[in-house]
């Protein structure tokens, strides 16, 4: 049996970052050995650009016009780190329904190692994510028309706003059964639509406008498409007041999201059964 000294005074931080790592790794490595996650993950965003830039593409009018692939990429990119939650809320409560959970509260590690190692887990899975969008998006006339720091800037508002469905994810998780985890998709797909991912919200009906702008999805997609300097990007004092100050509410909304969600997901782990 293997004995875990415990952290000697001054080096909690050390323990955590440690302990944080590990519970990463074992992540990491769960989610290499099961390739279907890797497919699944990676083929349905792909086909819904497929879907929307060649299918629908067509029928959709960009505002200020321009390529309608080049207006979608942004929305899909932001679509892609929203839907990211659902794999996250699956396999928290899978290790809640089996067990794993209690085991890890059971073991000498610092408090908080298995929720920091989750999230950074799944956010290292999101980069790869991420990467395989940006290929697709390339292949289908995307571009970014902006310098490398602006480019840079943007993937640092998608990983941000990941980040922040990672805490809604692992909360949900703890709290739903693995059956109902199977449904955290259900949620989500509206709240991706009811945005300017697809659409200019000023195209949807007033009421339905207003929702679509004031969702935190359409800030990170408004502030992106500037960014990367892309069709559709708001640049006139016309807009609403939120489609103005995307590139405000693209950090302001992941700020409130974790600042809720995170102490609500400790919380809940420390109140589970051992």
């Amino acid at each position: 049996m293997t004995v875990v000294a415990a952290p000697a005074p001054g080096s909690s931080t050390l323990w955590l970052a440690t302990d944080s790592w590990t519970i990463a790794r074992r992540d990491l490595v769960h989610w290499v050995r099961n390739p279907a996650v890797i497919v699944s993950s990676i083929a349905f965003p792909v086909m819904f650009v497929l879907l929307f830039g060649y299918v629908f593409g067509s029928a959709i009018a960009v505002p200020g016009g321009g390529n309608y692939r080049e207006f979608l990429m942004p929305g899909m990119f932001a679509q892609a780190m929203v839907n990211g939650a659902a794999a996250t809320v699956a396999v928290v409560a899978a290790d809640q329904a089996r067990g794993v959970t209690d085991r890890f509260r059971s073991m000498p590690l610092s408090q908080g190692a298995v929720l920091i190692g989750r999230s950074i887990a799944d956010l290292m899975n999101s980069m790869l994510d991420l990467a395989v969008l940006v290929g697709c998006g390339l292949l289908v006339g995307w571009v970014t028309r902006t310098g490398p720091l602006e480019t840079l800037a943007a993937i640092g508002l998608l990983l941000l706003l990941r980040f922040a469905m990672i805490w809604v994810g692992i909360f949900l998780g703890l709290v739903v059964s693995q059956e109902a985890a199977g449904l955290a998709w259900a949620p989500l797909f509206p709240l991706t639509m009811v945005a300017n991912t697809f659409v200019s919200p000023e195209q949807m009906p007033g009421w339905l406008g207003v929702v679509a702008d004031w969702n935190p999805i359409s800030a990170t997609v408004g502030a992106i498409r500037v960014l990367f300097g892309n069709a559709g990007a708001v640049t006139t004092e016309a807009a609403s007041w939120p489609a103005q100050h995307a590139m405000l509410l693209a950090v302001a909304w992941p700020v409130v999201i974790v600042a809720v969600f995170l102490p609500l997901a400790v919380r809940r782990y420390r109140r589970t059964s051992r």
